[in-house]
């Protein structure tokens, strides 16, 4: 089976060129049908899988007797997914796995959720097979929710995978549930709660069976006795360190573990009793007091021996304890780190308190005012308080998370961070283009790459782009309406930038008539 980057890698110049019009936004709909109906496959794959198309085109796709053809249609992160979804019923399995696993977005971004009536269909109609890998991903948070009461059968049997946060009244209902596998599903998951019989189902070897069963589910006396006097393997007594259902007797033992990785992580238990919670504040090793510093149960007294900790780490992490007032905090010696990572983070499913993130926001403290920066429903006078912001952390946060940021702030985020995700910002809604063009000379290639977004960049120096030392700045450039027509016209034939080029949206409609003749006769026939 060939993959995409196969059928690219043996695209020749000519089917380049082709794919190219492809994308064009000046290709009228007959050229883009007549090049669906008799491009080679690395030019179906670019117009179906690569833009928006106009509904004609679309209902030609759905109609094509290629299933790689429909199935790059299945994979479009761009059209709307009730388009995508015209695909549901598709004679051929391939088409209906590559619709289930979805469009692979190029991260942070994600997938937009599939009609609910379309998920049921497949969950009810597909092969389990088909619903692995990033399924999940394009269901709706509504539709997440409401699966252990579905109506469906087999949308609540997918709804028992929530087991965690269900209620007794739903996991009491699924428990007696009138379908058998529904019924079945939920006494497995409800046989992870009972210590017996995860102790009488452990295998005595290490494998992942053993690691979910002491990561995740309930741990009996015996099991627990086991692996402190035998582990099967060197990672056992982290794991169960970790595992909520640790009896009590085993977190004071373990609070006191030679071993500091061990007492680092009971330092975050949720049953860690006072007196341990005390030793551990005076633990040796600062790894472990970082850990105990932020645990949100921790007493005045506690909290003071830790704001003059010798170690800015633990200073640090009790800076932030919600019990604080913004005056003990300000006596903390504490230092903010600046080589932290500054990315989008996608909003939970129960939105944060309003309250906490206004607090947050008005905080003198840059951490607090950085969780507050990540929230998508920040109101808009703290949207423009946070946007001021002295922190660059706090001003990347916003600009990567709220869907109302500033274009002044997007670009400025841009211009100051330069670690991962700095690309999502030009993605946002209010990224700007105007004035762009000053920055043509600029020493970063990414800088540089956004003189190509303005659209009053002059020609001399988008031609100068395309001959930039960066493969990317190039690529940009080359797709500028303003692109002198006589570097487009060289650049037609070039090996590495044919493809953008005939992308161009200044291609004249002759020079897309020729191309189109011409390269589709001397393009490899269609597979």
């Amino acid at each position: 089976m060939r993959t995409p980057e196969r059928i690219w890698a043996d695209a020749d110049l000519p089917t380049r060129r082709l794919a190219g019009l492809a994308l064009n936004p000046s290709a009228p709909e007959s050229i883009l049908l007549q090049l669906l109906a008799v491009g080679p496959l690395a030019v179906r794959m670019v117009l179906c899988r690569d833009r928006i198309l106009p509904d004609a085109v679309v209902d030609a796709v759905i109609e094509h007797p290629d299933a790689y053809t429909r199935s790059f249609f299945a994979r479009n992160p761009y059209v709307d997914p009730a388009q995508r979804v015209r695909l549901l019923d598709d004679p051929d399995w391939f088409v209906r796995a590559h619709l289930a696993d979805g469009p692979r977005a190029a991260a942070p971004a994600s997938p937009r959720p599939l009609p609910d009536e379309a998920v049921v269909h497949m969950i009810s109609t597909y092969d389990d097979e088909f619903l692995g890998g990033f399924f999940y991903r394009q269901i709706s948070t509504g539709l997440r929710r409401s699966m252990p009461t579905h109506p469906v059968a087999k949308v609540r049997r997918w709804g028992v995978g929530r087991w965690t946060v269900l209620s007794a009244e739903t996991r009491a209902a699924l428990l007696s549930d009138p379908d058998d596998t529904v019924r079945e599903t939920a006494q497995r998951h409800a046989r992870h709660q009972d210590p017996a019989w995860v102790e009488s189902a452990l295998p005595d070897r290490p494998c992942h069976a053993r690691s979910d069963m002491l990561l995740h589910h309930a741990l009996s006396t015996g099991v627990v006795h086991s692996v402190l006097a035998s582990p099967a393997g060197e990672e056992d007594k982290a794991m169960i360190a970790v595992n909520p259902t640790l009896p009590p007797d085993a977190v004071v033992l373990l609070a006191a573990d030679p071993i500091p990785e061990i007492r680092s992580l009971i330092a975050q238990h949720a049953d860690l009793r006072p007196a341990e919670r005390r030793a551990l504040v005076g633990d040796p090793d600062p790894d472990v007091r970082t850990k105990v510093a932020y645990r949100a149960d921790l007493g005045p007294a506690e909290r003071r021996v830790l704001a003059t900790d010798p170690d800015p780490n633990v200073r640090l992490a009790v800076s932030v304890h919600p019990a604080l007032s913004e005056e003990e905090r300000d006596r903390i010696d504490y230092q903010v780190p600046m080589d932290h990572l500054f990315l989008f983070h996608p909003a939970p499913e129960v939105p944060r308190d309003p309250g906490t993130t206004r607090r947050n926001a008005l905080s003198n403290h840059p951490l607090l005012r950085r969780q507050a920066a990540r929230d998508h429903l920040l109101p808009p006078d703290l949207v423009v308080r946070l946007a001021a912001d002295d922190d660059l952390g706090v001003r990347v946060l916003l600009a990567q998370n709220h869907p109302d940021a500033p274009a002044p702030l997007l670009l400025r985020s841009f211009l100051e961070y330069t670690g991962p995700e700095r690309s999502h910002l030009t993605t946002r809604p209010n990224f700007p283009t105007d004035g762009l063009a000053a920055f043509a000379d600029h020493e970063d290639p990414e800088v540089r790459a956004l003189a190509t977004r303005d659209p009053e960049t002059e020609p001399e120096a988008i031609e100068r782009l395309t001959q930039d030392p960066d493969p990317d700045v190039r690529f940009a450039a080359t797709r500028h309406p303003n692109l002198p027509q006589s570097r487009l016209a060289v650049l037609l034939n070039d090996e590495e930038l044919a493809h953008p080029a005939a992308a161009n949206p200044a291609l004249d409609m002759d020079t897309i008539r020729r191309l189109v003749a011409t390269d589709g006769r001397q393009a490899r026939p269609p597979a």
